[in-house]
Parts: structure tokens; sequence; C-alpha cells
């Protein structure tokens, strides 16, 4: 009976997937009369392949999702390619698990493999895998009967390069291939369903510095960063013959990190993020009593916002004033976060934080929890997120970084060479 249940569930998340990216022109249906302030109806921006906008490691995880300033990334690719060439690792690579909505479902996850290699003090290459699994969930036709079973699932591959334009500046760029396939061939209509395949880049920078600050006679080490970075901007995506594209998440993100050195072995640092989709809102169109879209002369009638059916230049200009309700809805689409990190001795960390997007956007809203720790070669990050709300989805994710530093691991190997040396000199 449970796994009856799970591939109901799955096939429905499966669904509501297409259902919000089919046709993304028609997402929003709401009879007419004015959005101003949206007056608590929810106008979420949708897009295809959602999971790259998923946070895939535990450190970010465990700060409330952000990561556009923290130093010392071993998964910046994610976040900010520019971050980089100022990590103190020569290279690393990271391993990171997500086991997906587990309220719902137990084999939704989601895993991420990144890799980076500084080639001099000045550039840095990073390269990373993602994969999204939605389980195996078992198709029937229309009249019920089993078809066979299929695993929907989505990937990308990123390949970044980055390099300082100063001491303290940095520039980086990203590439990477995205491929959805959420229904595997599978098909009950006239119109084939495939997979959906994007080529998109991100464009991303990042300052950093020291400064002393005194307090009480005391003189405290400051480190701190800004970073701001576009993902994801690419090619629209399409599931059918049809040719009914839909925008994938480009994003802006801006944010900030401020780190205080206590004394020599305590830390503690905050950091905020602002993020927004450059992708454009679902307008208010016309309908009839029974609530149907109206079409005229074989298109539908906007009442309120812009037509999102545009190119994706346009879409990302159009997404900063086209929402329906004016600027009150377009502030509602920016979300933030805040989170704070504890190093002791760089070797244990722990970590809090807070998400908040508009109830009207999605009602987001959680606490993040986490924790670190840092051996001679290997680190391990943990993070734990409790919703605000009951019932909620994302309550009780967990997630898992696992952390190889390349660094280390040479010294490490040159000290073992030298001590045997040593002995046989001896």
């Amino acid at each position: 009976m449970n796994k009856v249940k799970n591939s109901i569930i799955k096939l429905g998340f499966t669904a509501l997937i297409f259902s919000g990216i089919v046709k993304n022109s028609e997402a929003q249906v709401t009879v007419g009369g004015s959005n101003t302030g949206l007056d608590g109806r929810q106008n979420t921006i949708t897009t295809a392949v959602p999971f790259l906008m998923i946070t895939p490691d535990s450190r970010a995880g465990g700060m409330g999702d952000l990561g556009a300033a923290t130093p010392n990334d071993p998964n910046a690719l994610h976040w900010n390619m520019a971050k980089f060439p100022f990590n103190e690792r020569k290279g690393a690579v990271s391993l990171s698990y997500t086991p997906w909505l587990k309220q719902l479902v137990p084999d939704i996850n989601l895993g991420y493999l990144s890799i980076y290699g500084k080639i001099n003090e000045q550039s840095a290459v990073a390269g990373s895998l993602r994969y999204f699994s939605l389980g195996q969930i078992n198709f029937t036709d229309q009249f019920g009967n089993s078809t066979g079973n299929y695993t929907p699932n989505e990937l990308a591959l990123d390949l970044g390069y980055a390099s300082k334009l100063s001491d303290h500046f940095s520039l980086g760029i990203a590439f990477r291939y995205i491929r959805s396939d959420l229904a595997g061939g599978f098909n009950q209509s006239q119109t084939p369903v495939g997979a959906g395949n994007s080529f998109a880049g991100d464009i991303t920078a990042y300052y950093t510095n020291k400064t002393r600050v005194k307090l009480e006679g005391k003189n405290y080490k400051v480190n701190y960063g800004f970073g701001g970075a576009i993902t994801n901007i690419g090619s629209k995506i399409s599931y059918t013959s049809q040719q009914y594209e839909n925008f994938i998440p480009v994003n802006l993100r801006l944010g900030t990190y401020g780190q205080v050195e206590i004394d020599q072995y305590n830390t503690i640092a905050l950091a905020v993020d602002f993020t927004k989709l450059l992708v454009p809102t679902n307008p208010i169109y016309k309908t009839d009593s029974s609530g149907r879209v109206v079409i005229e002369n074989g298109n539908t009638v906007i009442l309120e916002g812009m037509d999102p059916d545009v190119p994706l230049i346009q879409g990302m200009t159009q997404s900063f004033y086209d929402a329906p309700g004016g600027l009150k809805e377009e502030l509602k689409e920016i979300n933030y976060s805040a989170g704070l990190e504890y190093w002791y001795d760089k070797q244990f960390a722990l970590r809090a934080g807070y998400f908040h997007e508009s109830p009207t956007k999605g009602n987001r809203k959680y606490l993040t929890f986490g924790t670190g720790f840092k051996f001679s070669v290997f680190g391990l990050d943990l993070s734990y997120l409790v919703a605000i709300g009951q019932n909620h989805p994302l309550n009780n994710t967990l997630r898992f970084s696992f952390l190889f530093d390349f660094d280390a691991f040479a010294s490490q190997s040159k000290d073992e060479k030298k001590k045997n040396d040593d002995e046989i000199a001896e």
C-alpha cells in the first residue's frame, strides 16, 4: 500500500511540475478586477527545472540557503564562481546528498559533486555535476493498466573559470548543460513528450577585504565580502513537439558577509543574501463566468500585467516591472536569507539561518541549523531544516556534505615522505 501511495504522490508531483511549465502564460487565472497587492492571492512564478534552485551543500543549507559572499566555499560554483580565486585551499572535491521532500516520499533525492583547483594565485577552474531523482514511478495507461516503471530525473553539468582583477576583486563565468527527463518517453496523447535540454551560463563578481575594528580598547580583525551573481542565463526548455517553451530559473543573487576574529581560536560571522527570479510574472487574464480564460482572435486577453511569452533577454528585463500588482508585488518577489557561522580553531563549526519568501510567492519560511567538522584532509558538514508552518513538505530536510582537501593531502604526503627519508637516513 505504501508503494502505491508513494507512486501516486510522485506522479502527482511530476504532473504538478508539468502543469506549471507546459505553458507559463496560462499559469495564473484570476477573474477580472484589480490585483493590486494581490489581495492575499497566490501568484507564484513557475519555471522549468526548479531543481537548479535547490541548495546542494550543507554549509549553505545550515545558514538559511545563502552563499553569494561566504568565503572558502568548495561549492562556490553553485553560488558564485568568482569566489574560488580567494579560497584558502588550492583545490578540493565536495560530495553532497539531500533526501528531498522526505515528508511526502522516501526516494526523491539530490546528489551534487563539485571539484575545483586554483591554477595560480590569480585564477581557478571548477566543475560540478548535479543529479535530481524523483524515485521510481509506475506509469499507467488511461485504463489504469501498468505500462512499466521509470525514474524521472534531471541533471546539470557545469564548468566555470574565475580570475582576480585586483587583490580584492574577481570575476567569474560558468557554463551549464541541463537535461530534464520527467516522462521517459511515456505518452498517452498525440503530443509526444520527451526530455528537455538547455544551455545556460552564469556571470558573477566578488569583492573581499580585511580591516581592524577597535572596541573597548581591543583590536578585532574583520574579514568581509560582497558577492553578486546572475545564474542560469539560458535558453528555454521544451518538452513537447509543439514547442511550448518554458523559462528556466534565471536568478539574481546579491549578498554580503562579515567575519570577526574574536581571538586566536574563535570566529563568528554573519551573512545575508537577497534573490529574485529574472523570469516574467504571471499576468491576470480575462475569464468568463465559469472561470475559463477567454480567447479572442486566437489569443488570451491580459487584464493586468504583461505577456510572459517573450524572448529570454526581454523576459529578464521585464521581470523588474511586469507584476500585475505593481511595485508592491515586485518587492514581494525578493527572497532573503540570513545566516550565522561560528568556528572554533577552524576545526568545528556551528551554523544557523533563516529563509523568507512572501506568502503570495510560494510562502517558504524556515529555520536552518548546521554543524561542520574539519580534519586534516577530510571535512564533514550536516544541516537540518525546520519549516515554519504545519505539514510543510520541506520540514526535517537533512543535507550531508563530504569534503576532500587536495592541498592538505599533498602536504600530509610530503610530511610523511620527509619523515620516512629521515628514518632511512638514520
